[in-house]
């Protein structure tokens, strides 16, 4: 492990922050592996346990090291990454990476629409009813996501639990109601996950997650989706091709 330099301008829980990052970058301390205990950084380094644990802390809230009580602190594993450059579905944006994942259906509901939400689905105010969907999204068995669904039930009568489960949504608009998914509005912000969210999630309360919303369109401008994501922010992370096309 190298040194800081106690006359860096840099502060010193930052010097050991880079050091850290620096033994995983190169694979001297690996996915799964357990990092030197605090006591024995402190030692190299001649500094407090204060200035190990800023460190540590650090690298733990942005996802690169975990805690297990009792135990020590780890190297996480590479965050899932999904690149935002076409338009897909969670379920074909995992199988075109090749990954194993399960849904698991929450809730499948057809509710009176609220002001809100037909207001944002752009819906006719002849139409009352919406689809609402709410699904577990798994990873290697791991609750990775929770995502919530709504969709005029004009545009999709009919649709049932039956008809979704295990199946790709975007799959089902294109072929069994010949809707094909165009283009989409999306913002993304950070959130801390409430008590129902922490526990779908595994996750422990006051965990930082990501919040997607997503309006999705066909190419003749129907909207034919809203919808809300939660995503874990310690197993994934999107990334944004921006290209100057002039």
């Amino acid at each position: 492990m190298k040194k800081i330099e106690k006359h860096n301008p840099l502060p010193m829980y930052f010097q050991i922050k880079e050091i850290l990052k620096e033994l995983i970058e190169n694979e001297e301390l690996k996915p799964g592996d357990m990092i030197p205990p605090e006591r024995e950084i402190c030692s190299i380094q001649q500094v407090s346990r204060m200035t190990v644990n800023k460190a540590i802390m650090s690298l733990v809230n942005e996802g690169i090291l975990y805690r297990e009580q009792g135990k020590g602190t780890f190297v996480s594993k590479p965050k899932k990454k999904q690149v935002l450059t076409k338009l897909k579905g969670f379920t074909e944006e995992m199988l075109d990476r090749g990954l194993r994942t399960e849904t698991k259906i929450i809730s499948f509901t057809v509710n009176e629409v609220t002001k809100q939400i037909k207001s944002i689905l752009e819906m006719p105010d002849s139409e009352t009813k919406v689809i609402q969907i709410t699904r577990l999204r798994i990873f290697n068995g791991e609750p990775m996501g929770i995502e919530i669904v709504w969709l005029p039930y004009n545009l999709f009568p009919n649709m049932t639990e039956e008809m979704v489960s295990g199946q790709s949504l975007y799959g089902i608009f294109k072929e069994k109601y010949n809707y094909q998914p165009k283009k989409a509005k999306q913002t993304i912000e950070p959130i801390i996950l409430n008590d129902y969210e922490c526990d779908l999630l595994n996750q422990k309360k006051g965990s930082v997650a990501m919040l997607f919303w997503r309006n999705t369109y066909t190419a003749e401008g129907i909207q034919i989706e809203y919808n809300k994501s939660i995503y874990r922010s310690d197993i994934y992370k999107y990334e944004i091709i921006i290209e100057d096309n002039q």
